[in-house]
């Protein structure tokens, strides 16, 4: 394991080439939301069965984890990482020329399994290379970068729909993420990992017997689920939503994806003031505060109505501001749980919170079926809020 440094530099160059991956990933994952009722047109299925899509992303990036913890921490996180994201873009590529949607679903859930070992392995990279002191200021910038990819993914794809097909847009986030799979490469032939360990499966199981065994572990395990469950179950369904209540369509969805983005960003410039201010247990409870408003303003089109789509937009960006500032506190405090099996220790986190994710869209549409869609953004409004409070007392613990 490399040695953590203070070095600015070094630091900075860590951010950019990892924070350009994640953009490149999350921009090619996040631009399918807008065009999914395109894609359920031209396959000509009801858009509840296309919504899938994002398990089918989510649930095989959730299921590798297990197994990409140890091997990143056995053969070299950073060779792991360039390896993945070469399969991401080679299996998005396959999503883009799929002749039916039984093999868009195969694909894309490759290009799940393969973005596995992309942004857990980079996290644990920060917490081997960045010293703690430092590692907090870097995560955010990482996800910023991660974020703005999904800015640019929700955006770029609503707006671009009525001139380049689905194909097309799956197509040019493919280009991206192999290009960056290249400059990865290199860039590891030119600053080489150390060699290869033994991949010990005992030791393995071991290692996540100690990890799963602290209670801390399990607290910010479950938390990230619940994250992933009641956050991201909307967004398979949102331009559908938005479409039904007569606000318009991919191009509005675009916006409102990208705002949650944009949100991102933002937290960026306001982590440090609100650490220094309110500290981490103050920054729970606002954050669930601010994601219950944020699903109350989009529940609230009915009665918004000459507002058009802004109360989904904002209400957008509030869920991202309080989704991050929750999310960011708990990425920084899984690197510290085990630092001699970080990369299992993320791995875990990573599985957590990508099956929470995964399962967000079936909990999300069985609500919207059963309850009607006001109540269903309440619920998830409400959810968040309680996790908000309980990850107040949470970050109180050593």
């Amino acid at each position: 394991m490399s040695v953590p440094t203070d070095d600015p530099a070094r630091t900075r160059r860590l951010i950019t080439l990892y924070g350009l991956a994640a953009f490149t990933t999350s921009l090619a994952s996040r631009s399918l939301d807008p065009i999914l009722p395109e894609i359920a047109r031209d396959f000509a299925v009801a858009t509840d069965a296309v919504a899938l899509l994002a398990s089918a992303f989510a649930l095989p990036y959730a299921l590798v984890q297990p197994l990409l913890g140890p091997v990143g921490d056995a053969l070299g996180k950073r060779r792991i990482i360039a390896y993945a994201t070469l399969l991401t873009g080679l299996a998005l590529v396959a999503c883009a020329l799929t002749p039916s949607l039984g093999l868009l679903f195969v694909f894309r859930a490759l290009a799940g399994a393969a973005a596995g070992g992309i942004y857990p392995l980079v996290i644990a990279t920060f917490g081997d290379r960045v010293s703690q002191s430092a590692r907090q200021v870097a995560l955010s910038r990482l996800l910023a970068f991660s974020t703005a990819g999904q800015i640019t993914g929700g955006v770029a794809s609503g707006l671009i729909h009525g001139f380049v097909d689905w194909r097309g847009i799956i197509a040019g986030g493919a280009v991206a993420v192999l290009a960056m799979g290249f400059v990865l490469w290199r860039d590891l032939r030119r600053e080489p990992d150390a060699p290869p360990g033994r991949l010990d499966a005992g030791s393995a199981l071991r290692r996540y017997r100690e990890i799963v065994a602290l209670p801390m572990a399990r607290r910010l395990y479950a938390s990230v689920a619940t994250e992933g469950l009641f956050v991201f179950g909307l967004f398979p369904y949102l331009a559908a939503l938005i479409a039904g209540w007569g606000l318009g369509g991919a191009v509005e969805a675009g916006f409102a994806i990208g705002a949650f983005g944009a949100s991102g960003v933002a937290y960026t410039f306001i982590a440090g003031p609100m650490l220094s201010h309110l500290g981490l247990p103050r920054m729970q409870r606002l954050a669930g505060v601010v994601v219950a408003l944020g699903f109350l303003s989009i529940a609230s089109v009915g009665w918004s109505a000459p507002l058009g789509a802004l109360p989904v937009i904002l209400g957008m960006f509030a869920i991202g501001l309080g989704y991050f500032t929750m999310h960011n506190s708990l990425q920084m405090r899984v690197t510290e749980i085990a630092p001699r099996a970080r990369g299992s220790a993320v791995a875990l986190h990573a599985f957590s919170f990508f099956v929470g994710q995964s399962l967000g869209p079936l909990l999300f549409g069985t609500l919207l079926a059963g309850l009607g869609a006001g109540p269903a953004l309440l619920v998830s409004g409400t959810a968040m809020l309680a996790l908000g409070m309980m990850l107040s007392r949470v970050m109180r613990a050593r």
